[in-house]
């Protein structure tokens, strides 16, 4: 389903998220103080333009009410990043999602309402941090303060073994919610299917629980 989006600040995030929803095939409408910034998106937002958004008439004449979801991607100036945020809100937008550089911006920005804070420097760090720390994990996500889902590459350890032999979710808490083999993808997998070395496991469980798993595989 189409969606229209309005993403404010087309910085290395702001633009890399306006390019993904045009790929997704939704409908983005880019702004920027910065011009250059606005011409460099031109060509692929569905409409850029260069504006300031701390101004609530200039956010009126771009019409974000006709938008579901608002994305403020400014980056460090965090006063136009607040004040955009509180403008957004106050106008009434069904969804308001605030980039956030720290934990006390993120804090400012839940307070005044946004709907989703996100911090995708800390996030990528986690990420990266994760990913160099294993020799099995793929990808890794964090999905709320309690769970995260990783990829990791079944390590020799599993090979020939099924799930019911290996016993994941009684022994470590995790669950595998899927085995990739090749192009195969094996979607909510049975306790008799087995794992092959080099199969994908993609497992749902806390950090220490997954990198118990991963230690014991080693």
């Amino acid at each position: 389903m189409k969606k229209q989006f309005i993403v404010i600040g087309l910085g290395r995030f702001g633009s890399s998220l306006t390019k993904t929803l045009i790929q997704n095939g939704h409908e983005v409408l880019a702004v920027d103080k910065n011009e250059q910034l606005v011409q460099d998106m031109a060509p692929i937002a569905t409409h850029a333009i260069t504006a300031d958004c701390t101004d609530e008439s200039v956010l009126r004449e771009l019409g974000v009410s006709n938008f579901s979801h608002a994305i403020v991607a400014i980056g460090d100036d965090l006063q136009a990043s607040i004040l955009t945020t509180l403008l957004l809100k106050e106008m009434k937008l069904p969804k308001v999602t605030a980039k956030a550089k720290n934990e006390m911006h993120g804090s400012v920005l839940s307070k005044i309402g946004a709907d989703y804070v996100i911090y995708p420097e800390r996030d990528m760090g986690v990420r990266l941090g994760n990913q160099l720390s294993s020799q099995n994990l793929i990808d890794y996500i964090q999905l709320s303060p309690d769970y995260n889902l990783a990829e990791l590459m079944a390590p020799p350890a599993m090979n020939g073994k099924s799930l019911m032999d290996l016993n994941i979710r009684a022994k470590y808490g995790c669950t595998i919610m899927a085995i990739k083999t090749g192009q195969r993808i094996n979607i909510s997998p049975k306790a008799e299917d087995e794992i092959k070395t080099g199969d994908v496991l993609l497992i749902i469980g806390s950090n220490e629980d997954i990198r118990h798993l991963e230690d014991d595989y080693v």
